[in-house]
């Protein structure tokens, strides 16, 4: 899996890794909070996107993402346990590597593609649940802008 950077360009994991961390040890006495989002286009195939944003907080951040299409047709509630399921691997792999690396304390948020509005508001608890019980902060619409902005920019 590629990761893209708008600034760096394509990226493996490995240097996606190396760059979040040179950013947080650049300035290490800042507030940090690393958040994880998928978003889904449907059209002649799906497209899945998972953004990972390191927000050095009120000093903005960098973000990077990772894009894969399927074929096969999934329901929405199938593709929103999908993108929470991305979102959960992701984040799992790098709070591993973070802990690795003496950055354990990291905040990590997994921000889901659901909210009280819309086709999704009956999947809130059944997302939310699926995160908190992995160990993560969980976010919703309005405030899961990793999902909605950061990730959705980038499925069209």
């Amino acid at each position: 899996m590629h990761f893209i950077n708008p600034t760096r360009g394509v990226m493996d994991f490995d240097t996606m890794f190396a760059d979040i961390v040179a950013y947080i040890e650049e300035m290490p006495e800042e507030n940090y909070k690393l958040i994880i989002g998928t978003d889904s286009q449907l059209a002649d195939e799906v497209c899945f996107v998972t953004a990972i944003i390191v927000h050095r907080q009120g000093k903005g951040g960098r973000y990077y993402y990772c894009r894969e299409r399927e074929r096969i047709g999934r329901s929405l509630r199938q593709r929103i346990f999908y993108e929470t399921a991305r979102s959960l691997h992701l984040a799992s792999q790098l709070a591993a590597r973070l802990a690795e690396n003496g950055h354990a304390d990291l905040n990590v948020e997994i921000h889901c593609d659901v909210g009280e509005n819309g086709r999704t508001k009956d999947l809130i608890r059944e997302v939310v649940g699926m995160v908190v019980g992995s160990g993560f902060d969980a976010r919703i619409k309005p405030d899961s802008y990793g999902a909605s902005k950061v990730a959705d920019k980038y499925t069209k």
